[in-house]
């Protein structure tokens, strides 16, 4: 190198580095601003909300299932005559996809609980933001109920294991969340009540359908019980809107498709127990049916949440799953034209929304992770 250059003046020495030693430096330099760049930005902006998409997939996973596998018993070539030709192995390969969501979610919020210590603590102290800390132990429920036989074997006592690794936390967050209510009373339930809190619900009754699926019908019933109690509660509460309290932003009214979400999960947990699609489940059934017409016809009230893309878009996809899966159990029960139309074109509506869902994700991921995040300067949490 030319003695010319000023290969002893620091700035040139930085641009020229031309060394096999420079260039490691170099490049250390680069993956350590990555990095600092990936725990600044997209940690700082991931939140529990994002397991939305893990919790939509599995949802989905289970509907699959349930199609296939009830076309293939009945020979019901009404609902659609391609389930029947539909290989297991395209459910299998959505399960493993929703599996390798689920853990990539769950390593960024690990990352996160490491490095945003203080944003994870004020998540759980939110009103919004703690409700969304049940989706990955639902979604890993709602796995562990439609694993290959390979996977976890049915009736295993791993499969009992995991059960109660993943159900703990779902109880622990019942006792933080309705010890609240019932220490500080009617208060302070009024003021933190919002449609996000229905996903407590929603949780213990997929815990109340998996413990029927292995057998355990008095855990079943135990679930079932604590989520239609709070539920009743719940609701009431929503339905008066006292006012003072803390609703959710324009930007998050998707999560008003929850009201359907949770009738829609009672009816399928109860005919688990029940053994049928009885009396009780088609009037739970009914009731998601009504809500789902009462927020249908009424776009305008997500006319602003529509106008830019963001997680919170994942909401409209596992209640409408939801009541997919209770309309199939309908049309199973009843063996009626309209019924299995009704169950077809929900189904329908289901996978499209989650298709669209996927895609829309994959062309905006820059803006999902790598946007600036804004301050709060409200009470609504960003999830």
């Amino acid at each position: 190198m030319d003695s010319k250059l000023g290969v002893n003046k620091p700035g040139i020495e930085v641009v020229i580095g031309d060394t096999p030693m420079s260039f490691n430096n170099n490049h250390k330099m680069v993956v350590v601003g990555f990095y600092d760049h990936f725990v600044s930005s997209i940690l700082a902006k991931f939140h529990a909300g994002f397991f939305r998409i893990s919790l939509a997939l599995c949802a989905q996973v289970l509907l699959w299932k349930n199609l296939v596998q009830i076309t293939k018993d009945n020979h019901a070539r009404q609902f659609h005559p391609m389930l029947l030709s539909l290989p297991s192995t395209a459910t299998n390969l959505l399960w493993l996809t929703a599996l390798l969501v689920l853990i990539s979610l769950s390593i960024l919020y690990t990352l996160r609980c490491y490095h945003h210590f203080d944003k994870v603590k004020d998540e759980f102290l939110h009103h919004v933001g703690v409700n969304y800390l049940f989706a990955p132990w639902m979604s890993s429920l709602l796995l562990l109920q439609t694993s290959p036989m390979l996977v976890v074997p049915d009736g295993s006592i791993c499969q009992q294991l995991t059960w109660w690794m993943f159900v703990v936390p779902i109880i622990m967050l019942d006792i933080k969340l309705y010890g609240q209510w019932f220490i500080k009373g009617k208060r302070v339930l009024t003021k933190v009540a919002n449609p996000a809190c229905q996903l407590s619900v929603i949780a213990n009754l997929v815990a109340a359908k998996e413990a029927m699926f292995m057998g355990w019908s008095e855990m079943a019933l135990c679930f079932f019980a604590l989520s239609m109690a709070h539920y009743l509660v719940l609701f009431v509460t929503l339905y008066q809107r006292h006012p003072g309290s803390n609703g959710v932003s324009p930007s998050l009214r998707p999560v008003f498709f929850l009201f359907i979400a949770t009738p829609s999960m009672a009816s399928i947990a109860w005919c688990s127990i029940a053994g049928s699609f009885d009396v009780v489940s088609k009037m739970l059934f009914f009731l998601s049916m009504f809500l789902f017409m009462s927020l249908v016809c009424r776009p305008t009230l997500f006319k602003k949440s529509l106008r830019k893309f963001s997680i919170a878009w994942w909401s409209f996809s596992l209640p409408l799953t939801t009541l997919a899966l209770a309309s199939v159990k309908y049309a199973q029960e009843v063996k009626d034209g309209a019924a299995q139309t009704l169950a077809l074109a929900l189904s329908i509506v289901s996978m499209m929304v989650i298709l669209a869902l996927m895609v829309i994700s994959t062309i905006k991921i820059n803006k999902l992770f790598l946007a600036t995040h804004k301050p709060k300067s409200n009470t609504n949490n960003p999830n």
